[in-house]
């Protein structure tokens, strides 16, 4: 049996050195036995001298590297701080299975790799809780730059006292302070991170006048009718609240909650003693000139000057919808994309050329119907020099409706599509759950028929390995609208 005997609790360098050289040598993980150095150390004694290093184990010559994922490496320093006097053995011996059994890195049930990445998220949220409970009490401290320290208590439940104490350096860099756990001390003093030995709660300082103002803030600030017991105990476990002020006063307000929640609820309105001196009353607004859409030309030159709402003023120009008058059918989509918005035209970019397919499979010749979308302009984020779509807000396209029954109006279609949700809600005035009601006819208020189906764009976004079939259920959907135009689906 081989015994490996490492410098400390967290000594990731020398579990990785350790390691290393038995996979070299061949060493199965039954036959090897981790422990850990402890000492026993006086919080007032000095700072003991560094612990002796670990003599690097001695790889044989020409011992091939092992290859792991980088995920593994990040596992692997998460889980060294567990408590848990098992995980270096556990360590060693999902790396001696990934290298042994390449199968390992992609069965995501494995027990040894759930054990592992159990581990890793329980620390992960002891580094959280330690964050968001720490509680520091000042100390008079001439040597410190205020002449006070400032000193917390916290028990953790694993080794992160190291892992944790950059973040704390960044986070409370303007004060001198310590951190006091069972394990180890840490102390910052404004450039550089001391650590000592352990400490025992008696040598925390005790509640303090600011305490009790901190106790007054939370009782004023404690709201009845929003406590949940159950949520705030998986956010805050029992185990935090002795080292917690405020948790003294949990019980007594949580007690009094339905009795205040009441009283809050049949006391008389209040009114507020400071009022804010009273607008003039509005003037009648002017009238904004109505444009009388009789042609598609009318309707470009309305929607270019069109600023009901912001997206118009940052678009290279408004795209109406093309195609012939009086088409049987009318394809409307969600809003012109950046080809569209640069060339003026509907549907020419990827997800338009995509749509030019799949109607030519379905039998639908696109010259004899209507293309359309329900937002006229164009709605980006710039990244870069990059224009990066973004769908318009339901506001958005509401302001753009009137636009879209204009061109209702000219064209006449006996049916619409609406390609995705935007322009289903655009045309049927509700919300439309698009993957339940797609490929069947709905009816609006004036009886004109609309059948729902994807937006091409979603084909686009589909894992390369669904987008065939995702393309084939699209051409179902436009064959069911060809029965509109007299048309039959092409041959596959």
């Amino acid at each position: 049996m081989e015994q490996v005997r490492l410098a400390g609790e967290t000594d990731l360098a020398g579990f990785r050195a350790q390691a290393r050289a038995l996979l070299a040598r061949q060493v199965p993980p039954e036959a090897v036995h981790w422990s850990t150095a402890t000492a026993e150390e006086d919080l007032f004694a000095d700072l003991p001298a560094a612990a002796e290093p670990v003599p690097a184990p001695v790889t044989p010559p020409g011992a091939s590297r092992a290859l792991v994922p980088a995920a593994f490496l990040r596992l692997v320093e998460t889980v060294v701080l567990h408590r848990e006097p098992a995980r270096f053995s556990l360590l060693y011996r999902l790396l001696w299975r990934l290298v042994h059994e390449p199968g390992l890195r992609d069965d995501p049930i494995d027990p040894d790799m759930l054990a592992a990445q159990q581990m890793a998220q329980q620390v992960r949220r002891d580094l959280h809780k330690m964050k968001a409970f720490l509680r520091f009490r000042p100390v008079p401290d001439m040597g410190c730059r205020d002449g006070v320290l400032h000193v917390a208590w916290f028990e953790p439940q694993h080794h992160i006292v190291e892992a944790i104490a950059p973040w704390c350096a960044k986070r409370f860099t303007g004060m001198d302070w310590a951190i006091l756990t069972p394990e180890r001390s840490v102390r910052w003093d404004g450039t550089q991170l001391s650590f000592g030995p352990p400490a025992r709660r008696e040598d925390a300082p005790a509640a303090d006048a600011g305490e009790q103002l901190w106790l007054t803030y939370y009782r004023s600030i404690f709201n009845p009718a929003r406590l949940k017991l159950d949520m705030m105990r998986k956010e805050m476990p029992r185990r935090y609240w002795h080292n917690l002020p405020e948790a003294v006063l949990i019980s007594e307000l949580s007690a009094q909650a339905m009795e205040r929640s009441g009283q809050m609820i049949e006391a008389d309105p209040s009114a507020p003693e400071r009022r804010m001196p009273r607008l003039p009353p509005p003037q009648p607004a002017t009238p904004a000139p109505v444009h009388r859409i009789l042609s598609m030309a009318d309707l470009r030159t309305a929607t270019r000057a069109c600023r009901d709402c912001p997206i118009g003023e940052h678009a290279t120009q408004s795209v109406v919808g093309e195609g012939r008058l009086g088409a049987p059918l009318v394809f409307v989509g969600e809003q012109p994309g950046d080809q569209e918005d640069l060339q003026g035209h509907p549907s020419v970019g990827p997800a338009g050329q995509l749509l030019d397919r799949a109607l030519q499979q379905a039998g639908i010749d696109r010259a004899a119907v209507f293309v359309t979308n329900a937002v006229k302009h164009f709605k980006y984020e710039l990244r870069g020099k990059r224009r990066i779509h973004k769908s318009p807000t339901q506001r958005e396209a509401a302001a753009c409706l009137h636009w879209l029954e204009d061109e209702l109006a000219l064209v006449r279609p006996q049916a619409c599509v609406a390609l995705g949700a935007t322009a289903a809600r655009s045309l049927l005035g509700r919300p439309v759950a698009v993957l339940k009601e797609r490929g069947q006819w709905l009816v609006r208020a004036d009886g004109l028929r609309v059948l729902v189906t994807l937006h091409p764009s979603a084909l686009l976004r589909m894992p390369a390995e669904d987008q065939q079939a995702g393309f084939e259920g699209f051409v179902r959907d436009l064959g069911v609208a060809a029965q509109v135009t007299g048309s039959r689906p092409a041959p596959g």
